[in-house]
């Protein structure tokens, strides 16, 4: 029956041949054979391709026309499909702002935990900043021991030079009497003493009480329009042993020290992708691609003027236009000879050809018949390439500037992406962007231990996103990507990397009555992980859903509910079904998979290996796996820079 069985008839998509076949529902199905066999042809142009279409055409006519229309796949019928979802080797997005964090919505929640319990610190002091209500100050100071006396006072003036006559006057006029200066009291109308180049401190008085039952309106009162004259500051000083005892809060998160103040806590505030929390300098990146001297400059043997730097130059070796004569202008004001070595200049003198000058330079143009003599504002090498990179409008001139190009990490934020204020905002004492740049691994440990560090009110407020953000991270350890940071960028990763990083998110969603579709998700993953992925798609079958992989994997054949083999071999010698059935049934019929996994056939190992004609040379291997060696061979040997644990990403050739 259709609804237990999805039915194939007549499939001749690529080089498939006529193919009819019936597939388990709610079941793992490994579809497997040679490369080239049909396998991705059946899967993913065939049965996915179609589930694709058919979701497009019940779409409104207004929605079809922003998604294009599908071709419907060669097949005469497919019956008892479900909702299809790809999840392919592709990488899974080219935005420099996608992360392993956005791709998994970890960081939604972690924007959502940290704007909702997350403690705000002075970045002067180290302490923590809290706000307080009206009704916090009423209940802090109705906790006092009865009898106790307190005064309410409001600063208006806070560290800072002046006489402030006028202040005080306005005090008077606003009916208050007393004033405290500098910690002592003072009546508004007494001459008080304030030297006009010292720092002070001036306290309005707006009530005096006693704690006792029954004072909690006129309490709120009086704090209410401390708060308000103070601009969000009311001071507490209450009476202990003789001593007056003082208590700053604030309405705001706000630092009394260094006066440091916090804006309200959102989500948005957390987000690089947004205004509100991305640094001003990269606008988030965390990185800065600009100008870089040693690219400009690669030999500082050469004359300043005369070849040293490379974009001042033409192909043939011609310095262009009149870059010689600014030049020479730079070293008169500098104080040296622009026909010398730039290895020669000193550090102020090199700094002035990078970044300019703030006075003109005088440039002296020779012509055939006269001399010109004229001032000219110098910028600096860098300033000059990075106008001339925004301001022109050709293609190949970005191109062309674009080769003395470096990408670093941004200046101000130090690759973090975010605003200093949301840096200060920690939870447990790390900021958002520590977390990020945990491992997966490390984050789990860092959630699983996180509940000993909150007080009862943020368990209670943040239980349902630690929740998530624990669930979520426990999928990417299943799925062997324990070693990924949150932080790392999703352009960078491999293919399979990516796969299974959708894969977590899919089984995180929690979706039921999907058709997955999935092309060799074990591919690129250590073998001590495979059963965990194993695992996973196991799970993702038992939420009620039916998993089609394409996979050579053994043990994932092993798990499989249900296997299909396409060839007998590949291309137009494939495309048809040789075997299926379920694996202790499918490894006693003949088919090319069968007669492997039932070990009929095997591929010998080698007895003799070839031996090496060159080696490899790791230059600074975090993975620790290698040891920077010269290669023995003559011709060019290849090279990794920076070589990271997981796939290699940037690889130069390196002549010997």
């Amino acid at each position: 029956m259709s609804n237990e069985k999805i039915i194939v008839r007549g499939a001749r998509e690529n080089n498939l041949k006529n193919v009819t076949i019936e597939i388990p529902r709610d079941k793992l199905v490994v579809i497997t054979g040679l490369s080239g066999s049909g396998k991705s042809s059946l899967a993913f142009d065939t049965i996915y391709a179609e589930g694709q279409r058919r979701y497009v055409e019940s779409l409104s006519a207004y929605a079809r026309q922003f998604l294009g229309q599908m071709d419907k796949p060669d097949v005469d019928s497919v019956e008892g499909l479900s909702p299809a979802i790809s999840i392919d080797q592709k990488s899974t997005s080219r935005n420099p702002r996608s992360t392993v964090g956005t791709v998994t919505e970890i960081y939604d929640y972690l924007r959502i935990l940290f704007a909702r319990i997350g403690v705000p610190y002075s970045p002067a002091t180290g302490k923590p900043i809290e706000r307080s209500s009206p009704e916090m100050v009423v209940d802090a100071t109705m906790g006092l021991a009865e009898g106790t006396k307190v005064q309410v006072l409001s600063p208006i003036v806070r560290g800072r030079k002046g006489v402030y006559q006028k202040e005080l006057e306005d005090v008077g006029k606003a009916g208050f009497v007393r004033v405290r200066v500098d910690g002592e009291m003072y009546e508004v109308t007494d001459d008080i003493p304030m030297d006009r180049y010292k720092q002070h401190t001036i306290e309005v008085v707006i009530d005096r009480l006693v704690v006792k039952e029954g004072i909690e309106r006129r309490l709120a009162d009086s704090v209410e329009t401390a708060l308000k004259m103070g601009k969000g500051l009311v001071t507490v000083s209450h009476e202990v042993d003789g001593e007056w005892v003082d208590v700053l809060f604030s309405e705001f998160y706000s630092c009394p020290e260094s006066g440091f103040t916090m804006p309200e806590l959102e989500p948005r505030m957390f987000s690089f992708n947004s205004p509100f929390g991305a640094c001003p300098e990269c606008t988030g990146l965390g990185t800065k691609t600009e100008f870089d001297a040693d690219l400009c400059i690669p030999d500082k043997s050469k004359p300043v003027r005369d070849g040293a730097i490379v974009p001042f130059v033409y192909k043939s070796g011609e310095v262009k236009e009149w870059w010689p004569q600014v030049l020479d202008g730079v070293g008169r004001a500098m104080g040296f000879d622009a026909h010398k070595p730039v290895s020669e200049l000193t550090e102020e003198q090199y700094h002035a050809v990078l970044h300019g000058l703030k006075e003109p330079v005088n440039v002296r143009m020779q012509y055939a018949r006269s001399e010109r003599e004229f001032s000219s504002k110098w910028d600096g090498v860098l300033n000059v390439l990075r106008k001339k990179y925004e301001q022109t409008e050709s293609e190949w001139v970005k191109q062309d500037l674009a080769q003395y190009m470096r990408t670093n990490p941004c200046p101000s934020c130090h690759g973090k992406r975010l605003k200093p204020e949301s840096l200060c905002v920690k939870l447990a004492g790390v900021d958002i962007s520590t977390v990020t740049e945990m491992s997966v691994g490390d984050a789990f440990a860092f959630f699983e231990g996180l509940w000993g560090h909150l007080n009862d009110r943020q368990k209670a407020i943040g239980e349902r996103a630690v929740k998530e953000i624990r669930e979520r991270l426990g999928f990417l350890n299943d799925v062997g990507l324990s070693y990924l940071n949150l932080s790392r960028s999703a352009n960078t990763l491999a293919g399979g990397e990516a796969q299974r990083i959708r894969l977590a998110t899919q089984i995180g969603s929690g979706l039921m009555g999907c058709l997955y579709v999935l092309d060799e998700p074990s591919i690129g993953l250590h073998q001590r992980d495979n059963n965990k992925l194993i695992e996973t798609l196991i799970r993702l079958r038992d939420l009620g859903n039916t998993v089609i992989v394409v996979e050579h994997d053994e043990d994932t054949m092993k798990a499989a509910d249900w296997l299909i083999d396409i060839g007998p071999a590949a291309g137009e010698h494939g495309g048809r079904i040789v075997n299926e059935g379920p694996y202790e049934e499918f490894i006693k019929r003949d088919s090319p998979t069968a007669r492997y996994l039932n070990g009929l056939e095997k591929i010998e190992v080698p007895k003799v290996r070839r031996e090496p004609r060159s080696r490899c040379p790791l230059f600074g291997p975090e993975s620790g796996n290698g040891v920077v060696k010269k290669s023995p061979a003559k011709r060019p040997a290849v090279a990794k820079a920076g070589a990271k644990k997981a796939s290699v990403k940037k690889v130069r050739k390196v002549k010997k």
